[in-house]
């Protein structure tokens, strides 16, 4: 079966999902017919939010993206991708120390499906220092992360917030 090239995986855990990723994410969608936002549901990570919820946020974050589709996924992401026909994974860069884990990363995905192909975006310079494990210490210090993630992100964050203060 051949792989559809109109077709792109934006894989991550996406805990939670900051402005860069959506930066990418509408960036993505104008080079590709369908994006697939792929929710890494088995990620090592501690996370803030269940796979579940991750969905709904991106789902909620991106509705206005008629190209754009949500999904989650366990396992490899190349069997992933080929159990649904695609073979272009993008990912963003925004340092030079992403681009070596990227990089590693996009040859080893390759070495497992030499099918896939690993597609690069630099993320617009306004979010390059825009992580979200600092968005989480941030969070975790009583900071303000509203600049950093899309309202229905600090929404959640906030509900997440008033839960531990009413334990």
């Amino acid at each position: 079966m051949a792989k559809n090239n109109k077709i792109a995986i934006y894989p991550g855990s996406f805990d939670p999902l900051t402005n860069g990723h959506l930066d990418i994410i509408n960036r993505a969608a104008l080079i590709f017919e369908d994006l697939v936002i792929a929710v890494a549901a088995n990620s090592e990570k501690d996370t803030l939010f269940t796979k579940d919820e991750r969905v709904d946020i991106i789902s909620e974050a991106t509705s206005s993206i008629e190209n754009a589709r949500v999904e989650s996924f366990n396992g490899l992401l190349v069997d992933y991708a080929k159990k649904n026909n695609v073979f272009t994974i993008i990912r963003g860069l925004r340092t030079l120390s992403d681009f070596e884990y990227e990089f590693r990363m996009a040859i080893m995905n390759r070495s497992l499906d030499s099918s896939v192909e690993t597609v690069f975006l630099m993320t617009d310079e306004k979010y390059g220092h825009i992580s979200s494990s600092f968005v989480k210490e941030i969070y975790n210090l009583d900071g303000d992360v509203g600049s950093f993630v899309p309202n229905i992100a600090l929404s959640y964050l906030n509900n997440l917030k008033n839960e531990k203060n009413n334990k």
